[in-house]
């Protein structure tokens, strides 16, 4: 069964189907800090595997992928293209993935000998609305930006977007990178540079933990990191 709920919109019939009499175990993705529904599976005794590492060091199975080190190799990548006011569009910062993306965009200014500024710095919410909205407030603030590192790939399709409406080539005057190198990376206009994860392989390793907790209730949980890579295109 696929149920897709968001937080503080969830009917007490959605919870109530997640008992034992519905279904063995659960597969949980896209979490914010605040979601509830983790401690509701877990009063349940039901086995669940995370999708994405859980929030606040919360001991449980999970696959992840490495987005500190895919988004340091990302804006690496604008560094070494010779950029020097690269921005960043993150996601959500009451979410693992968005405050990852964003450390490993830190980490790599860092290790240049760069302090992050903040007015290079947006916040967006993971969607292609939000990426647009992200650019034309730092193209407002800071006309000098000449790359951008997008925390996904909707909101580096909304960027590209921006920046053409807003007359800036690409990747001429503002080189873009995104992170998933989800098929939309090679429909966008020019083609987009992104950051590889497998969906598949995430997929494949949550229900084989999943089967594991199944078959061994007790066990202590266990998790895994996928490895992420630069995928380089016209955008950069």
């Amino acid at each position: 069964m696929l149920l897709l709920s968001q937080a503080g919109q969830r009917s007490a019939n959605l919870e109530g189907y997640l008992s034992r009499q519905h279904v063995d175990g659960v597969l949980l993705l896209s979490l914010h800090d605040d979601d509830a529904l983790p401690r509701v599976i877990r009063s349940r005794s039901l086995p669940m595997v995370f999708g994405g590492r859980p929030a606040n060091g919360e001991l449980a199975s999970y696959v992840d992928v490495d987005n500190v080190h895919g988004a340091r190799l990302a804006v690496q990548h604008l560094l070494d293209r010779g950029c020097s006011a690269v921005a960043a569009v993150t996601g959500p910062r009451d979410m693992v993935a968005g405050r990852d993306r964003y450390a490993g965009y830190v980490a790599a200014l860092e290790g240049a000998g760069l302090e992050v500024d903040e007015e290079l710095v947006v916040e967006g919410d993971f969607s292609q609305v939000s990426g647009a909205r992200a650019v034309a407030e730092l193209l407002e603030r800071r006309p000098d930006v000449d790359a951008v590192f997008c925390a996904n790939d909707p909101m580096a399709a909304g960027a590209l977007q921006q920046l053409r409406d807003a007359g800036r080539r690409v990747p001429e005057d503002v080189a873009v990178v995104g992170f998933d190198d989800s098929p939309l990376a090679t429909t966008t206009h020019p083609p987009l540079t992104s950051v590889h994860q497998s969906p598949e392989h995430m997929g494949a390793a949550m229900v084989a933990l999943l089967l594991e907790r199944l078959a061994d209730p007790d066990a202590p949980p266990r998790s895994e990191v996928l490895e992420t890579r630069l995928v380089v295109r016209e955008s950069s």
